[in-house]
């Protein structure tokens, strides 16, 4: 549990999600990461409390959200299934629009909430990725290499569900440590760290995680390669924040490619890894509390 929080269950489509929710104010929805939950949320969740309610849900494959089993298109674990899986939350929860914040994965799923229902989402904010089908166009001999786990986990069920079902906890272990800018687990509180580890240890959240991977490399580019031909932007204003030791500034310029995608964008950066609400949470306050409040 996040401090201050506390969680409900709801169900949206016969998948039922677990939320967190604490704050007053206006809502704001805070979107998780791979291969993390509601939990990357809790140093700065408080935060943003204070001038909104917040809602954190666990996205579907993850955390305590129900993890559905993949189908041959990959639409399940599509960000467009995962944004009407939120825009159900925002309908139980009545309320007709909110900011929305998104983090990796989550992340996409904010931009292609903020695409498909453009009506719902009031300003978008975005940490530490380019659009999916800008990331697979870009690839490098050097970031194919340091995100080989766009691959890796996109690969046809069983292989990567069996490969890391072998030793879960050491995957999970090696992609956190590795992705921080110091190279170390001490960034994460221990019940976050808990709380990573075991959704990979269960074989139904693991096959999601993959199946949230197999979406991106299929469905969700498709996606975005149709939208961009078409001229598709987001409408509401967008803040985006990019880690200095993290994948987008790897990508050559990472704000270049969201002005293609929104024309009302402003950028910052902060010295992180990639999981900047963990490393340096306060980069992360500052950089979104002024932007939500405007």
């Amino acid at each position: 549990m996040i401090d201050g929080f506390t969680q409900q269950k709801i169900t949206v489509d016969g998948v039922t999600l677990s939320v967190h929710i604490g704050g007053d104010g206006p809502p704001l929805v805070l979107l998780h990461g791979y291969p993390q939950n509601h939990m990357t949320w809790a140093r700065v969740a408080p935060g943003f409390a204070k001038t909104h309610t917040c809602i954190i849900p666990d996205l579907r494959g993850y955390g305590e959200s129900d993890a559905p089993m993949d189908d041959p298109a990959h639409e399940t674990y599509s960000k467009r299934r995962m944004a009407r899986d939120i825009i159900g939350i925002l309908d139980a929860l009545g309320y007709e629009g909110a900011a929305v914040l998104g983090h990796d994965r989550g992340a996409r799923v904010a931009y292609r909430m903020a695409l498909d229902h453009p009506e719902r989402v009031h300003k978008l904010g975005i940490i530490e990725i380019v659009p999916t089908g800008d990331f697979w166009a870009d690839w490098s001999a050097d970031l194919a290499m340091k995100a080989y786990h766009w691959t890796f986990l996109a690969q046809d069920a069983p292989l990567p569900e069996r490969m890391i079902g072998a030793d879960p906890v050491a995957y999970i272990d090696w992609t956190l440590e590795s992705w921080t800018l110091d190279k170390s687990l001490a960034v994460f509180s221990p019940d976050a760290l808990a709380s990573y580890r075991l959704q990979a240890q269960d074989p139904e959240h693991l096959h999601g995680m993959c199946a949230d991977y197999r979406a991106g490399a299929t469905f969700d580019r498709a996606l975005d390669e149709a939208d961009k031909a078409a001229g598709r932007q987001i409408t509401c204003p967008v803040r985006f924040l990019y880690a200095e030791g993290g994948f987008p500034a790897q990508t050559g310029d990472p704000a270049a490619v969201w002005r293609s995608w929104a024309a009302d964008l402003t950028t910052r950066s902060c010295v992180s890894g990639h999981f900047a609400m963990e490393e340096n949470p306060q980069a992360v306050l500052d950089c979104f509390t002024e932007f939500f409040e405007a």
